[in-house]
């Protein structure tokens, strides 16, 4: 389960869970560990618990416990019950894609490497939690990945008229040599409904001017600089160059266009789209030219079929002075941030935005961390410019900008001072680049405006602000084109996301790990398997079965398998299996066609948060069906909540009672051979390990003061397969 945040279906009616108090060890009379425990247990059974040995040494088998790294590595006391009472630690959190993978794909090993170095040295083994999941993953990296590509639109004017190349007359431009044909060709650009030039190359085509395709004329200013781009594919590898007319000192591009380094004046083409972008620089023309033509040449080799999207063939002016004036004087960050700032006494965070995902266009973006949603009070996040210029009353503005999120969010702008406010409505954001426009009409004296961001926590990215009042200087650049990535690419790249995950956390820990939670909760509780749209909102939910199938199971066991040791335990892992003894049957039979696909899966966990009001018989059910798969079994993740932090001494000792019978029941029904161990989750009801997990609880063994509760003394009865104390010698104290 998940140990940093509190799972929706934890609240569900199956899921009433329950906890016990305890003892005084010496140590847990530190007066940091003053904690409110509830009523106190008779003293006689205070000083029997306290005579009880650890608890891993009544185990026959492995016995763990759920636990956060920074508070073993940070907490003395923590560590120390830790050290003294298992034999093995699960992380709760900080071994998962959400913890250690950054926003560029990256795993950072360091804080894990520091855990295992220490458990080791303690004489602990630490189970791998977990592999694929659909929670605690960093969904803003695996999303942005699958994202739709933006191609930003030209910088500046594209002089080329198009409209003959969109409509298959090619009036103006010159078929020189067609080849098997130069054409226009509908919806096979870089977008499903763009058109394409599709130029193919003739059986005996050897040069490069075999197949040529020549622009008209286009005008040149004196001192200006020109960029030519487009977008070219072909259906096998291809070869190309552009060259032009007298008009250029080099007619042919014998210096590096491509500025590749390699002084050739070819390009080479592949089945994917790639962007062809040259320079020329007012020294590339001859004195006196006052235009130049281009040849698209793609003659090199025979019977190639090229395409060319139409939509991004251009010539663009790069210093003609175009588009509309904007009223704000950063608006492209290309410089960092400056004349933004927080106001309203806003904290939240605000910086420079870098990474190719978080830049819009160009070298920099704007980013906003608002730490807490409040829907009423989009204005607690507000991040404020001033116009280079107060609006005038009754005339009409517009206001756009690019802006994306690392999870879904909110944004709206409003126009400042706050008595002259106007307010834009309320856009949703997503993971994806979007522009968004707000159009309004000024009241008059307006001299800023803000982005307010506060109606939804997260982390948000603006770019390529403006704000006009409809004045120009020239024509605006084109648009952006927004690529959507097919279902076939999605699964390509999900996948390989999945095995660099994998095959480096298996390769790095080979010497440290040697058991694993591959798959977590895989199923939905009517025992079918979930298929991602399950609807969790939630930052950190990415479902790989959504991208790659039924089988993503099959490959990230085989995947573990292939890049850990071939006597690594890999486990499938899932909860409410005591509560819903139909999804225990759907999980077995996952776990029968995950075999019958090559792949290997040792054993299965049940997680069991429990209550006391969870049925006995259903247990009892459940680990007969476990055991009947043959598989090894692991009570991984049981805990026992009471739904108090301040429990009765008879809630304690019905705690006690029920964890006792979770472990008689288990070594009942689960043969010796299937018995891979039991993991308590969590070691303390101190409020520092439910921040997030069970808060206001009880639901472990010992108290909020690192005390043995009754609990402790139900679970080592139950390891020992008696009540221990029945063999305490000596007197003891009476209530």
């Amino acid at each position: 389960m998940k140990y940093k945040y509190i799972l929706p279906i934890i609240a569900s009616s199956l899921m009433i869970l329950s906890s016990c108090d305890d003892n005084l060890m010496e140590w847990g009379k530190d007066p940091e560990h003053g904690e409110v425990t509830g009523a106190e247990l008779p003293l006689a059974l205070v000083e029997k618990i306290s005579r009880y040995e650890p608890l891993k040494n009544y185990s026959d088998f492995s016995l763990g416990n759920g636990i956060g790294i920074s508070l073993y590595m940070s907490d003395a006391n923590y560590r120390k019950i830790v050290n003294e009472n298992f034999d093995e630690v699960t992380p709760g959190y900080e071994m998962k894609h959400g913890a250690m993978v950054n926003a560029k794909g990256e795993i950072n090993f360091t804080n894990v490497d520091a855990f295992i170095a220490a458990t080791k040295s303690a004489g602990l083994k630490v189970f791998g939690h977990t592999l694929v999941w659909h929670s605690n993953q960093n969904a803003s990296y695996l999303n942005g990945i699958i994202a739709p590509t933006v191609i930003p639109g030209s910088s500046g004017t594209n002089v080329l008229d198009l409209a003959p190349i969109k409509n298959g007359t090619f009036t103006g431009w010159a078929r020189n040599n067609p080849g098997k044909g130069i054409t226009t060709v509908a919806n096979s650009g870089l977008t499903s409904s763009s058109a394409a030039i599709q130029l193919a190359s003739s059986a005996t085509s050897s040069l490069a001017y075999n197949l040529q395709l020549t622009s008209p004329n286009v005008p040149i200013v004196t001192g200006h600089n020109y960029e030519i781009s487009f977008y070219i594919k072909s259906d096998i590898a291809g070869k190309g160059r552009i060259s032009f007319n007298a008009s250029l000192n080099a007619q042919y591009p014998y210096k590096d266009w491509m500025n590749t380094g390699t002084g050739t004046e070819a390009f080479a083409t592949t089945s994917s789209w790639q962007q062809v972008k040259i320079k020329l620089a007012p020294g590339d023309f001859k004195a006196g030219s006052t235009t130049f033509q281009f040849n698209l040449d793609l003659g090199y080799l025979p019977n190639v079929t090229y395409l060319i999207d139409a939509n991004t063939l251009a010539v663009v002016d790069l210093d003609a002075a175009i588009g509309p004036v904007n009223l704000v004087a950063n608006g492209n960050f290309n410089s960092g941030i400056t004349g933004w700032s927080r106001a309203n006494g806003a904290t939240d965070a605000l910086s420079a935005g870098t990474g190719a995902s978080n830049v819009y266009e160009g070298s920099g973006s704007m980013k906003v961390v608002n730490a807490t949603s409040d829907a009423a009070n989009q204005w607690k996040t507000q991040i404020q410019t001033t116009f280079t210029s107060a609006l005038v009353a009754g005339k009409n503005y517009t206001i756009s900008y690019m802006i994306r999120s690392e999870a879904a969010g909110s944004v709206r702008c409003s126009t400042t001072p706050s008595s002259l406010a106007n307010y834009q409505p309320d856009e949703l954001t997503s993971t994806t680049w979007k522009q968004l426009e707000w159009k309004f009409t000024a009241k008059g004296g307006e001299t800023g405006f803000g982005f307010d961001l506060g109606r939804a926590a997260g982390t948000y990215y603006i770019d390529n602000v403006l704000v006009t009042d409809g004045s120009s200087s020239g024509t605006g650049p084109t648009a952006p084109i927004t690529i959507e990535k097919t279902d076939a690419e999605k699964t390509k790249i999900i996948g390989d996301a999945m095995t660099n995950w994998i095959s480096k956390m298996m390769t790095h820990y080979k010497t440290g790990v040697f058991s694993w939670d591959v798959v977590n909760e895989p199923m939905k509780e009517d025992g079918t398997l979930r298929n991602g749209t399950e609807g969790d909102t939630a930052t950190d939910y990415f479902s790989w079965v959504k991208y790659l199938g039924k089988d993503y199971a099959v490959s990230a066991f085989k995947l573990a398998r292939q890049y850990g040791n071939a006597t690594d335990k890999l486990f499938i892992n899932d909860y409410n299996l005591e509560s819903r003894l139909d999804k225990c049957d759907g999980l077995i039979e996952y776990v029968k066609y995950i075999e019958s696909k090559g792949a290997t899966v040792d054993g299965i966990g049940t997680q069991m948060h429990i209550g006391l009001t969870t049925d006995k018989d259903k247990i009892v059910q459940m680990f007969q069906k476990l055991a009947a798969s043959g598989k090894l079994i692991k009570i991984s993740e049981l805990d026992i909540r009471l739904g108090t932090a301040t429990p009765t001494v008879v809630q304690q000792a019905s705690q006690a009672e029920m964890y006792q019978y979770v472990i008689d029941m288990y070594k009942k029904h689960i043969p010796a051979a299937q018995q891979y161990g039991i993991t308590i989750w969590g070691v303390s009801d101190n409020s520092k390990e439910h921040e997030y997990w069970l808060p206001n609880e009880s639901p472990n063994l010992w108290d909020a003061n690192y005390v043995r509760k009754h609990a402790y003394k139900g679970t080592a009865d139950g390891l020992a397969g008696k009540d221990v104390s029945l063999g305490f010698s000596g007197e003891l104290v009476k209530p």
